[in-house]
């Protein structure tokens, strides 16, 4: 499918009865930057499609003319594609989801999923544009909540902890999640698949909790309360040895940590 973005854009504009001025103002781009797009001269820039989607109340998807569910699914395929490489082969990733990005620009599950990849602080200015883009624009609130955390772990990776502390005060705290509730509450297919994602996640959260008690503790001077919190964190890793792969999932929570494993045994030798 062709995509003609610049006509979208002009006839979403007129839609409103807005100049181009007004639309470049609210972007915070020249007017000249407008009519390039809309004669088909050039594309917006990715960081300024949610933005975009956002200012005419639809989803980036409507802004391209997608159908929304054959959308969704391609989506998601590029997404289980990049994962397994997260982490391990991070331009890999990065190459598949800006390659999704080039037949999807704007999508914010898309971009969500670019900024683990891309590296900080090598990078973290396009880091902290994306999030920013994705905070203000995202219209799930998933999505948002996760560029807030990304973008405060970015700004006390380079310095900025006043900036982070306040990027922090932008996501509620909840103490129970959906998907807890949707495996307590549910049955089936919805209870399996609700439970299995957030045993994952509350196994993550559980280890990197216990490595921040182990952290403070160390840093104020009682390294044998630093090492029973690692020995613990050992213990909740170790305990998923067994586990197996279930449907939806590219890795067990064990070999998610191995890695940190290795770090945490030898943390606890020092």
């Amino acid at each position: 499918m062709e995509l003609n973005i610049g006509n979208k854009i002009k006839n979403l504009r007129r839609q409103k009865n807005i100049s181009q001025e007004v639309l470049a103002q609210y972007l915070g781009i020249s007017f000249q930057a407008v009519s390039k797009w809309e004669s088909g001269m050039t594309m917006p820039d990715i960081t300024l499609i949610p933005a975009l989607a956002s200012f005419f109340g639809i989803s980036t998807d409507e802004l391209f003319d997608y159908n929304y569910y054959e959308t969704e699914k391609r989506i998601r395929e590029i997404v289980d594609a990049s994962y397994p490489y997260r982490g391990k082969d991070d331009a890999k990733c990065e190459e598949l989801l800006r390659a999704g990005l080039k037949k999807y620009p704007g999508n914010e599950v898309l971009l969500n999923c670019l900024i683990y990849s891309i590296p900080v602080p090598e990078r973290s200015d396009e880091v902290i544009s994306i999030c920013r883009s994705l905070v203000e624009s995202a219209r799930e609130d998933d999505i948002r909540y996760d560029a807030c955390r990304i973008l405060a772990e970015t700004y006390q990776k380079i310095g900025e902890t006043g900036l982070a502390r306040d990027t922090l005060q932008r996501i509620p705290e909840i103490y129970f999640t959906k998907l807890e509730l949707e495996a307590v509450l549910l049955e089936g297919e919805d209870k399996f698949r609700a439970a299995n994602i957030q045993k994952a996640l509350s196994a993550d959260s559980l280890v990197k909790m216990l490595n921040c008690l182990a952290d403070y503790y160390q840093e104020t001077g009682e390294p044998e309360k630093a090492k029973i919190q690692l020995a613990i964190a050992e213990k909740v890793i170790e305990a998923f040895r067994d586990d197996f792969l279930t449907p939806g999932m590219c890795k067990t929570v064990y070999q998610d940590h191995e890695a940190e494993l290795v770090r945490i045994r030898k943390a606890a030798c020092q």
